[in-house]
């Protein structure tokens, strides 16, 4: 018998169409979020708590909250 996976939300940025901007960064409560090389947003897995916060900031609208297994 399997264990039970259990599902978490967590944010994830579309790399490729990220601005970096820094506003993500700026909201989330958790530092959980790093802008990369001056190119990209990264969001840290471990981090995150899936709150949304750095989704509803964004203005190029490239994080989303998703359910992920673990």
């Amino acid at each position: 018998m399997e264990p039970t996976k259990r599902k978490k939300r967590k944010a994830v940025v579309s790399e490729t169409d990220c601005v970096a901007c820094g506003c993500c960064v700026k909201v989330c409560r958790l530092s959980a979020i790093r802008i990369v090389k001056g190119i990209t947003a990264r969001i840290n897995a471990d981090q995150c708590v899936g709150c949304g916060l750095c989704a509803k900031e964004c203005p190029a609208s490239v994080i989303t909250i998703r359910e992920v297994c673990l």
